[in-house]
């Protein structure tokens, strides 16, 4: 018999308690019969916090114990496969409030640019690997390339390497996952947050949580923060929204809970400093956007609706539908980093509209004497994109210099343009996977995904550089079948080993705000305008590791050697912004070792470290000169870890650290040279925090990011025009009053 799913609700502990009391009696009755004294058992009952984490350790809030897919049927502890989870706690105590930001921190993640080959918005590279796709929320991909925020989430979930059998296509070297808080029917409670800071920061979350009746809760979640970026004003970040949320449980075996997501985004972008291709030089600059022209703005309105039935103990059915849209509007300028003084914007707009429904039937019972956890179901999705840039219009005359204290010079006006390309992207999908128990030291897992997808992309007629181009379709259907394999073994009370096998497959255009540049993930072609026989790109994940659980289960200590090989790659032309590019000519790999360890070493001592060393290799490519190359955007180093120590029941004081070795410019799955002029130089980033319980209903809450004030860079443009830079350093203090 499966192990029923953890409900917080009052009546279940009464049950649970009766049934104690029920086998205690039993106890007594069979004492009875056979003159057997039985020891006095005493039942307790741990009350968690109304708000508690139900994914995460309750003694150990660094780390999570469980993913919050039912698809992945077992602990993490004991699922084959590297998997990082990112629980409230540790988010919340980090001083980091967007998911970019904390991201990117993590060991194995680095970031790409937008310009004008990819939207500006959260992109993120996992093993070397395009990501910006491969975002979910609550098991259901996210569309559209946004801002996303923090406050609403339970905890992130990163899972490494090919998870196509999981979440579809993509997911190459892994996919990020949000967990959104829940309606809760433990407790009424209400938080109330506020921080102020450096840099004009302030920010406001309210999360509140009603008890209607037994059967129904409520809760809101609601956000208002404003910032300057630290050193880079006028450039900064505003941002507003909630999520109202609801569970109702008509019986114990039945619960339906639906959401409503509402974020709003107006930011200045801050595209940071240059470097000069040629020589490496790097020029520091000034915030040089726009007054009065530069934006970045993004939106989310998305509604979700799960039925999650137990149609029997061993029989789970789930399923879950949702509507969303977003939309990402921009106009961001910068200089041209090799002439003087010449001033750029990348202009774009896009909107996202998606509906997609999942459904998930749960078998866990004996078959053959074996225990079996089977998942089977089916997904569809229908992705519309619109996309469009933004007319901009001067009416003066200006230059902007990197010493130019008032950029508020820019006079004119802009508008959105006509559509320039539209895109439907619908995708029918079936699973199967199977956990089995072999005995008590041996456990097969396996499954296999098909997904068939209708891609239409049209493109208006148009004009460019004196050259006019007609109304262009392109249309295509194909399928594929993914897999993963995984064995543990665990001999050991604590411990085990493990090895696993799993693929994915990226379609051709697949990314979609890339558009036709085929260099960035958009359609590609060949020479003569043929499209329609690229096949999907294919990638292999090869990994084998060990997961101890120790100091009494409540730290986890993880370690693993990887192999992603990605074949059939689609390689866009030297000019990236083409459609033309050579079909299925390229492979790459990246080889690798990632260490992590999450939750409490000693009673008093809590963490969160991850290292991730890995190389990346160019096999096969169009281009000879090509191969040998390592990849582009890609740390081979990279660390993060995060401690508390807790002084005393009412004090802790913490710290992070983040490093990240250098990293090389260039086009997604593109080698580069390691001579390099387009070069990121290494860095080392300290933060610091204290957090002190005034009394049981408040406490405070110190953060210093960037103690030392490191000047460094995330992210270059493949040019060198763009070179994210990091924040400086900023100090915050958070009161939070709970009641």
């Amino acid at each position: 018999m499966n192990e029923k799913r953890v409900t917080e609700r009052s009546h279940l502990k009464r049950t649970a308690l009766a049934v104690a009391v029920s086998s205690v009696l039993s106890g007594m009755a069979y004492a009875e019969e056979s003159a057997i004294t039985f020891d006095t058992i005493m039942v307790e009952s741990e009350e968690l916090e109304p708000d508690a984490n139900p994914y995460a350790e309750p003694d150990a809030p660094y780390k999570a114990n469980r993913m919050s897919d039912i698809k992945y049927t077992r602990d993490i502890a004991d699922t084959p496969k590297t998997i990082t989870v990112l629980t409230k706690d540790s988010i919340e105590e980090s001083g980091k409030t967007d998911l970019e930001t904390i991201l990117s921190a993590q060991p194995g993640i680095t970031l790409g640019t937008g310009e004008g080959g990819n939207s500006f918005g959260d992109r993120y590279i996992i093993r070397g690997y395009e990501a910006r796709s491969d975002v979910y929320t609550d098991g259901l991909r996210e569309p559209g390339l946004i801002t996303r925020e923090t406050f609403a989430l339970e905890q992130v979930e990163i899972s490494k390497g090919p998870s196509s059998t999981f979440g579809g296509r993509g997911t190459t070297g892994g996919a990020v996952n949000s967990v959104t808080k829940k309606a809760s029917y433990n407790d009424d409670f209400t938080n109330l947050s506020g921080t102020l800071g450096t840099d004009n920061k302030q920010r406001y979350t309210l999360d509140t949580n009603k008890v209607v009746s037994d059967e129904l809760a409520v809760r809101f979640n609601a956000l208002y923060s404003e910032a300057d970026i630290p050193n880079r004003a006028p450039a900064g970040t505003q941002r507003e929204g909630f999520l109202v949320s609801g569970t109702y449980e008509p019986t114990l075996d039945v619960q339906i809970t639906a959401d409503y997501y509402y974020f709003r985004a107006d930011d200045r972008e801050d595209v940071g400093d240059a470097i000069n291709r040629n020589t490496g030089e790097i020029t520091e600059r000034d915030y040089l956007g726009q007054k009065g022209l530069d934006f970045k703005k993004t939106a989310a309105d998305v509604a979700t609706v799960t039925v999650d039935a137990y149609l029997t103990d061993a029989l789970r059915l789930q399923n879950k539908t949702r509507y969303g849209v977003t939309k990402n509007d921009y106009i961001v300028s910068n200089h041209h980093s090799r002439f003087a003084n010449e001033h750029r914007t990348f202009t774009g707009w896009q909107e996202n509209e998606y509906i997609g429904n999942q459904t998930n039937l749960l078998w866990d019972g004996d078959l053959f004497g074996k225990r079996h956890s089977i998942v089977t179901g089916i997904e569809y999705a229908n992705e519309d994109v619109t996309a469009g840039s933004y007319n901009v219009n001067t009416t003066n005359s200006y230059t902007l210099t990197p010493t130019n204290t008032d950029n508020n010079l820019w006079q004119g006006s802009y508008s959105r343009s006509a559509a320039s390309r539209t895109l439907t992207l619908e995708t029918v999908s079936a699973f199967l996977t199977d956990t089995v128990t072999l005995n008590e030291e041996w456990e097969v897992s396996g499954g296999a995904r098909y997904d068939h997808f209708d891609y239409d992309l049209f493109v208006p007629a148009y004009t460019s550089r004196g050259q006019s181009y007609p109304d262009t379709r392109y249309q295509f259907s194909d399928g594929f079948w993914n897999g993963q394999l995984g064995v543990v073994y665990s001999p050991w009370e604590h411990g085990n080993l493990y090895a696993s096998w799993s693929t994915s497959s990226n379609i051709n255009g697949g990314e979609s705000d890339a558009g036709t540049n085929c260099g960035y993930g958009g359609v590609c072609v060949d020479s003569s305008g043929q499209y329609a026989n690229a096949d999907p790109e294919q990638s292999t994940n090869y990994e084998i590791g060990t997961k101890w659980q120790l100091m009494d289960h409540q730290l986890l200590l993880t370690a693993a050697l990887f192999q992603v090989t990605k074949d059939h790659v689609i390689e866009g032309a030297s000019n990236s912004y083409q459609t033309t590019g050579s079909l299925n000519t390229g492979k790459n790999r990246v080889q690798g070792l990632e260490l992590g360890l999450a939750g409490n070493v000693t009673e008093r001592l809590s963490g969160q470290v991850g290292v991730a060393v890995m190389s990346s290799e160019t096999l096969k490519s169009y281009d000879a000169a090509n191969v040998g190359k390592p990849k582009a955007n890609f740390a081979e180093n990279s660390l993060y870890a995060q401690t508390k120590y807790q002084f005393t029941d009412h004090f802790a004081l913490g710290g992070a650290v983040t490093y990240s070795s250098e990293i090389y410019g260039g086009q997604p799955d593109a080698g580069t040279s390691e001579d390099s002029n387009i070069k990121l130089p290494s860095y080392t980033v300290y933060d610091v925090f204290a957090a002190y319980q005034v009394s049981d209903n408040f406490d405070l809450q110190a953060n210093i990011q960037n103690v030392t004030d490191e000047k460094y860079y995330t992210a270059v443009y493949r040019g060198g025009d763009i070179m994210y830079i990091g924040d400086g350093r900023s100090a915050s203090v958070t009161a939070n009053y709970q009641f």
